[in-house]
């Protein structure tokens, strides 16, 4: 590409590619892992490949999920891992099958990052971290050719067709390429760089958007001031959450504003369908001893306190921590004296949710691109030559490698869309 008077072209129109030996360029819009996942597909194939991102540096939301150890995917069997995307998500699962979980762990090998199976199924590079791994798929990047342009935000088309890119300290860029990939993000974390601006403009182009909200978020429950102070930020472990019949099981932790955690984010999906239904406030039910029925329970605490105190009566007589205390006197401080009272009591406690943790501390999120506003190769109906990959189309998937494996798979897939759009075959292998 060649930059006159703040416009950036390809070397040649797309016309063109059948007589020319300059191979068509492609520009990515977004550099988290579905844009450098898309940039490498079709860098592999020979197409000349420019990624632009506007933060400081790329993959910084990649980075932070590798502080929990960079759960990459999972190994259940295939099927078992498809239904993980639900019924209403069937064209994420026709594409993660195009690109499973052993096709992203061959890659990770191939970039010198083996991976492993924990005890709990879900796959992890060797090193527990996403830094290593990082390094190299840019040293790879670098090594096809694909050019890194920072700081550089997607502010859409204008009225001739090019794409305008807003630039520090610099006039806006303008842009015609041959094919061009969106890999914008959802709306979590958005210091990160995924701040779902992107939205508005391709709602004002004519783009069906579905409304983004929070996913595998915390809930928010109204504490007392002192649960606030004391147990914030205190894991609660082997709880139970019970909703409209569905139980989940798992840890969950106290934060100032309510629950975060596995097994609040398991129905999530369920929280949100009837907070927007009904407009109000729903009732989650907390089991502290799952592993204990009413009757085995009460009959722990039908012995005598002597002149312990509750809390400690309850530690030795239930293993509950002092912060499971705390919540189960919620709100008032008070609990029942009579065992089977008290038995009950811990084995249901009412904990009222008024909404979702709002998108910044959501781990994902829901909505964006329709998936009637793409065709089967994931190019917008409405602006042909250009793709949508990643968090920004309208999936979500629970926690545990599926969030990361959908969105590799969707880069892969909006990908090889472009070098079908281009007739341009595909690489044997991405790399």
């Amino acid at each position: 590409m060649s930059e006159k008077n703040g416009e950036l072209t390809p070397a040649h129109s797309s016309k063109q590619t059948e007589n020319s030996h300059v191979a068509p360029t492609i520009i990515i819009v977004g550099a988290g892992p579905a844009g450098l996942m898309a940039a490498e597909t079709v860098a592999s194939a020979g197409l000349r490949t420019h990624i632009f991102d506007h933060m400081a540096a790329p993959g910084r939301k990649f980075l932070m999920a590798g502080r929990g150890g960079l759960n990459l995917t999972h190994s259940e069997p295939l099927p078992d891992f498809l239904n993980r995307y639900g019924p209403a998500n069937t064209p994420l699962s026709d594409i993660v099958e195009s690109f499973p979980p052993e096709a992203l762990r061959a890659w990770a090998e191939d970039l010198g990052q083996p991976t492993f199976v924990g005890t709990s199924g879900r796959v992890f590079p060797q090193t527990l971290k996403a830094s290593p791994l990082l390094r190299a798929w840019l040293q790879r990047l670098t090594d096809l050719g694909v050019e890194l342009n920072l700081r550089h935000r997607w502010l859409g088309w204008d009225d001739t067709g090019h794409q305008i890119f807003a630039r520090p300290d610099a006039d806006n860029l303008l842009i015609r390429a041959d094919a061009t990939i969106l890999a914008l993000g959802g709306a979590s974390w958005p210091r990160l760089g995924s701040d779902g601006t992107w939205t508005e403009t391709l709602a004002h182009a004519g783009i069906g958007i579905t409304p983004i909200g929070p996913f595998n978020a915390g809930v928010c429950i109204a504490w007392s001031k002192h649960l606030i102070d004391g147990f914030a930020g205190q894991p609660l472990k082997r709880i139970a959450l019970n909703y409209a019949g569905r139980t989940v099981r798992g840890e969950a932790v106290i934060t100032r504003t309510g629950l975060e955690g596995g097994c609040v984010y398991a129905l999530n999906e369920l929280i949100r369908d009837e907070l927007n239904a009904h407009h109000a406030p729903i009732v989650l039910d907390l089991d502290l001893r799952p592993d204990l029925d009413l009757q085995q329970l009460t009959e722990r605490l039908s012995t005598s306190r002597s002149r312990q105190s509750m809390a400690t009566f309850l530690r030795r007589k239930t293993g509950l921590t002092t912060a499971a205390v705390a919540l189960a006197r919620e709100p008032d401080g008070r609990l029942p004296e009579d065992p089977q009272e008290l038995a009950a009591h811990l084995k249901k406690i009412k904990l009222e949710v008024t909404e979702l943790s709002p998108l910044g501390r959501a781990i994902s999120t829901s909505g964006g691109v329709a998936w009637d506003a793409i065709d089967e190769n994931m190019m917008l109906r409405d602006r042909p030559g250009v793709f949508c990959a990643g968090e920004m189309l309208d999936w979500h998937a629970p926690t545990g490698g599926y969030l990361l494996q959908g969105v590799f798979a969707t880069a892969v897939k909006a990908a090889r869309g472009a070098l079908n759009w281009l007739g341009h075959p595909h690489p044997a292998k991405i790399k």
